[in-house]
């Protein structure tokens, strides 16, 4: 079965050609290839890296705190949506948490799973405004690679799941968590951006990477239930093998990030130790 898996890792890459589309998303933004999502993600990489912090060297860092307060608290608002629809959609109305595959039927439920999974790969091009403020706020030691892979990563591999899977337990499981960690990371990055005198009620802040963790232990706990079942027809297992590597991936990047920033006490500045980054 792991054969299987890596010779279908390499057909992935050639999935838009080989393979047949949902016509369910025929003519919807962003789906006829997937180009325009490289090209985005190559343009942020190249910026958040190289041209936006030349652009800063001799600039002053812009102060964004109004708009950051608004951005944080609409991708709340977004991810409390998403959540939603993702239970209304399948994971409150009859979803296993086991063998659930790909419904491609134009069913009501179906069709409103696969508009829930575009919306989310979408909102993964919203999220790169993360880093962009980042840049224009001169915070480039925040411009990690566990940072930008992330960012990078979710949109690319989430276009293949879009165009070819949408809409099946299996496959959404780590979207619906992911969502409502962002609930929680939002909210904290939005009251942050208040100002001081809100940091006060930052006292939860050291949880945040305790949650991220649990969220990836669940995610690779869950997809690799399919390792375990011989039974179990999902049309396309190598979205199982993507899934479960990219939680495992980013468990442990989390935990190296977990160790040096608390165990070994390396968390700067002082106030970050405590629960709250006065920079941001």
């Amino acid at each position: 079965k792991y054969w299987k898996d890596m010779i279908s890792l390499f057909f992935f890459f050639f999935f838009p050609f080989l393979c047949p589309l949902d016509p369910r998303l025929e003519g919807w933004p962003l789906m006829s290839s997937p180009f325009p999502t490289t090209f985005i993600i190559g343009t942020y990489i190249y910026f958040v890296t190289s041209l936006g912090p030349k652009l800063m060297e001799n600039k002053k860092p812009f102060e964004l705190r109004q708009i950051m307060a608004f951005y944080n608290f609409s991708v709340v608002a977004l991810s409390l949506y998403m959540t939603y629809e993702f239970l209304m959609s399948g994971w409150a109305t009859g979803y296993s948490f086991r063998c659930d595959i790909v419904d491609y039927s134009r069913s009501p439920t179906a069709l409103r799973m696969v508009r829930t999974c575009w919306l989310y790969y979408f909102s993964k091009f919203i999220e790169l405004l993360d880093t962009i403020f980042f840049v224009l706020r001169k915070k480039n030691n925040q411009v990690t690679f566990l940072h930008v892979f992330h960012h990078s990563i979710m949109p690319w591999t989430w276009w293949f799941g879009v165009k070819f899977a949408a809409g099946s337990g299996l496959g959404t499981f780590h979207a619906l968590l992911n969502c409502i960690v962002h609930v929680v990371m939002y909210t904290y990055y939005g009251i942050c951006s208040l100002g001081p005198a809100y940091h006060k009620y930052l006292w939860w802040k050291k949880y945040m990477t305790t949650i991220q963790l649990v969220q990836f232990i669940m995610i690779t706990c869950h997809i690799g239930q399919i390792y375990m079942m011989d039974d179990c027809p999902y049309q396309y297992p190598i979205f199982m093998f993507i899934i479960w590597l990219y939680g495992s991936v980013f468990l442990v990047l989390f935990l190296h990030f977990w160790y040096h920033a608390y165990t070994k006490g390396k968390r700067l500045p002082k106030m970050a130790r405590n629960g709250i980054n006065k920079d941001q």
